[in-house]
């Protein structure tokens, strides 16, 4: 591989960005596409299939043989809320090899015994979002029903190019929280991002089951279409 594009791609990689390498099987020439950059490649449809998977493989297009090397950031999910929904995600998460934070300042929930092996932060939002970043590979989920908390992550989520925002509540209670967005400067187009009632509609009653549905919901929005980065 020429050092050139070894080093681009360690520095996509570095700022958790996805990028494919593109190597024609006949001759050997190799491009790097960024994913900023993918719409205007000519192999644009198979570049933004294969990324979905999240895994490399051979493509065929125009009569010639194309091998795309594919490096995305591993998917994670923040969480707001140290709370029963957020514990059942935990080993769901693990399995479906989906890393976890879940942040909560509220320390008699936020603790290593109700969340072992997880990414526990005893923090309100606004002072650990900046140092974890939110990009378009991590998912943002509110569960605590407390503005205080929920809020600040939303509005950190949708300045974000996070690929899901879902929080919980009944429709009046989002109702209240878009207000409360919009007052804080974000308009209909924004909010529209966030996914509430959260999960997908599976009649889901108990955390257990809340959790799954959540989770379902957002591998449907990883590996589905994308949305365009800005």
């Amino acid at each position: 591989m020429d050092l050139a594009i070894l080093s681009a791609l360690n520095a996509e990689r570095a700022a958790r960005r996805a990028a494919v390498l593109v190597t024609e099987l006949a001759g050997g020439a190799q491009r790097l596409v960024r994913q900023g950059e993918i719409a205007a490649d000519p192999l644009a449809a198979l570049i933004e299939a294969q990324l979905r998977t999240g895994k490399s493989g051979s493509v065929e297009a125009g009569g010639a043989s194309y091998f795309l090397t594919v490096q995305a950031p591993h998917p994670r999910i923040v969480v707001t809320g140290a709370v029963h929904i957020s514990q059942a995600m935990a080993p769901m998460a693990q399995a479906l090899d989906l890393d976890l934070v879940v942040i909560d300042p509220r320390t008699a929930f936020a603790t290593p015994e109700r969340f072992p092996g997880v990414t526990l932060l005893a923090e309100w939002p606004e002072e650990a979002l900046p140092r974890l970043g939110l990009d378009g590979y991590t998912a943002f989920v509110a569960l605590t029903h407390d503005p205080k908390i929920d809020d600040p992550g939303l509005a950190a989520a949708l300045r974000s190019d996070c690929f899901y925002i879902g929080a919980l509540g009944s429709r009046k209670t989002h109702g209240k929280r878009l207000e409360r967005l919009a007052a804080a400067g974000f308009d209909a187009g924004a909010t529209g991002r966030i996914h509430a009632p959260i999960g997908l509609d599976i009649g889901a009653v108990s955390p257990a089951e809340i959790a799954l549905a959540i989770l379902a919901e957002i591998v449907s929005s990883l590996r589905g279409p994308r949305r365009k980065p800005a």
